[in-house]
């Protein structure tokens, strides 16, 4: 592996770190599971949560659509 190849995987390894210990620590740690149906739901719900409606480090502290809608804005042509 390159020396680009192996900062790049160390770059996603940390990330996906990231994810796992908020994973651990919000849902999984506060909940007490009655079935695998109910974990299922919490923890998609949980998921929908983090990927839409949080704001991000990594987009300047705005929520994933905020950060759409001003890219789009800046680097899509107007429309006639």
């Amino acid at each position: 592996m390159s020396d680009r190849g192996f900062l790049k995987a160390l770059h996603r390894h940390a990330w996906i770190e990231s994810f796992n210990g908020r994973l651990r620590d919000e849902p999984l740690n506060g909940w007490q599971f009655d079935s695998l149906l109910e974990a299922k739901v919490i923890i998609e719900d949980w998921r929908i949560d983090y990927n839409l409606n949080r704001p991000h480090s990594a987009h300047g502290d705005l929520t994933p659509s905020e950060f759409a809608n001003r890219w789009a804005e800046r680097h899509q042509p107007a429309l006639a």
